[in-house]
């Protein structure tokens, strides 16, 4: 059957044969889901690179798109490789014209058919706008860290689509977000900007697909000129987003808008995101921020010294000692080291004194080791397991007895805590746990640690033996 489909891929202006189709779906899915789920699937028409079926209800529109439509999509390109899109007219026989879309070249439709029939998303996208006024090109201080990424950004404010797309990467408090606010402080006045996070876009997805309004959702992000998306590995296995996500993507490139992206590595080490997604990274402007450099360091603290003196109205003292020693000792991040000199000086209002450095040391502690030593999902792991006499594989096993759970949950706690990683990446540290687990062993702790002093000062314990790397100690 499917060899029949391949052959006569090749007459492009040959139409959709939908029994076919639908044998192809029943020898490929079986007898009972297709019976179930696919039977009743019509074809309404055929345009140029999409299909508009029809389903009887938006459960089972929902049930199909979650589980199915990439394959029946695979299976109707074999016969007609022209199609790349599959939408949607659920006919439930009160709005049989209530059409979900996902092209916004809809000529055969007029504005007026489908507004009747869509519950329009209410035009508040830019409520969720990231643009901040006070991070600008001309509060970010460059050295050779950054430089790179710096005067790309420039380039891109002043001539759109010249480096398309831009593509940012670097550690977390590294500047990123910065440099995409001030690309769209550049261009909010003369372009239609979008700043938003990878996680909102993924919200902002699900929240349309429940409420039917994904024509909206499509025409917003697709008819915007500047598309700004921070922390784009967020998106990590969420085929769906990610599919709508390359849609969107090759739609602003085609009307020549201008694309930023900003992630946490380059697009090659990027999990479980799709290969033409992260092709289409690699072929724009790939830039990095590192580490900050001792010069860059030393200038973001005497800038920052200088801001919260005209802050407090120079009723703090934060010595040249004082911001040598930062600058040498906090060599992780810049939002670190910016952190490392606001509690300087709430230490200083709050005894009203300057600190010594050996003061410094102690109410930098944590971060002076985390400098040095970076904490790691496995060395938790080893010390969470010593510290409650168990093995790690049996702190990794399904197995769900008391005693195992709690140092599980307390180890889930810590990482989430003590590193960077993500939920999901925390989640498969584990054995490949769902996040959803990662967050419910989270909140747990939380509000056990609330209510249990004796595991509250355990958990301080684990805290202080991982950041001073005292595995030894346990």
């Amino acid at each position: 059957m499917k060899n029949n489909l391949q052959n006569t891929s090749g007459l492009e202006e040959k139409k959709i044969d939908w029994k076919t189709i639908q044998n192809v779906m029943k020898e490929k899915f079986g007898s009972d889901i297709f019976d179930s789920w696919l039977k009743k699937i019509e074809l309404i028409d055929e345009y140029k690179n999409y299909i508009l079926i029809s389903v009887s209800t938006r459960f089972i529109r929902d049930w199909i798109t979650s589980r199915y439509l990439d394959q029946i999509l695979q299976i109707v390109k074999s016969y007609k490789k022209e199609i790349i899109r599959i939408e949607f007219l659920v006919d439930d026989k009160k709005n049989s014209n209530n059409i979900e879309t996902s092209n916004t070249d809809l000529n055969s439709k007029s504005e007026a058919d489908i507004g009747n029939n869509v519950s329009f998303i209410k035009d508040s996208y830019l409520q969720y706008n990231r643009i901040d006024p006070n991070k600008n090109f001309n509060n970010f201080i460059t050295g050779q860290s950054n430089k790179l990424a710096f005067e790309a950004s420039k380039k891109v404010s002043q001539d759109i689509a010249h480096y398309n797309p831009l593509y940012i990467y670097g550690g977390v408090g590294m500047g990123k977000t910065h440099l995409l606010n001030a690309i769209g402080l550049e261009l909010k006045d003369k372009n239609k900007v979008m700043f938003i996070s990878a996680e909102r876009f993924m919200y902002q997805f699900v929240k349309s697909i429940k409420s039917n309004d994904m024509v909206k959702f499509k025409e917003y992000f697709r008819n915007t000129d500047i598309l700004l998306i921070d922390d784009i590995q967020f998106m990590n296995g969420k085929e769906a987003m990610q599919e709508e996500f390359f849609h969107t993507f090759n739609a602003l490139l085609d009307k020549g808008s201008q694309i930023i992206v900003s992630a946490d590595r380059p697009p090659n080490k990027l999990s479980r995101i799709q290969e033409r997604i992260k092709s289409r990274f690699a072929g724009g402007l790939v830039v990095d921020i590192q580490n900050p450099d001792y010069d860059l360091r030393s200038q973001i603290i005497k800038s920052k010294t200088e801001e919260l003196k005209l802050f407090y109205s120079n009723q703090i003292t934060i010595t040249d000692e004082i911001q040598k020693f930062i600058s040498t000792e906090v060599r992780t991040s810049i939002r670190e080291l910016v952190g490392a000199l606001n509690r300087i000086v709430s230490f200083s209002r709050i005894y009203n004194k300057v600190p010594n450095i050996s003061e410094v040391r102690v109410i930098l502690k944590d971060l002076l080791n985390l400098s040095e030593n970076k904490v790691t999902i496995d060395t938790i792991q080893t010390i969470v397991c010593k510290f409650f006499k168990i093995s790690k594989n049996e702190m990794l096993s399904p197995r769900r007895s008391r005693y195992l759970v709690r140092p599980r949950q307390t180890a889930i706690y810590l990482a989430k805590m003590l590193t960077s990683k993500s939920l999901p990446e925390i989640g498969r540290a584990f054995s490949n746990r769902d996040h959803t687990t990662v967050i419910h062993s989270v909140k747990t702790i939380e509000k056990l640690r609330k209510e249990d002093n004796e595991l509250n000062i355990n958990i301080d314990s684990l805290k202080n033996k991982i950041l001073y790397n005292q595995e030894n100690e346990v």
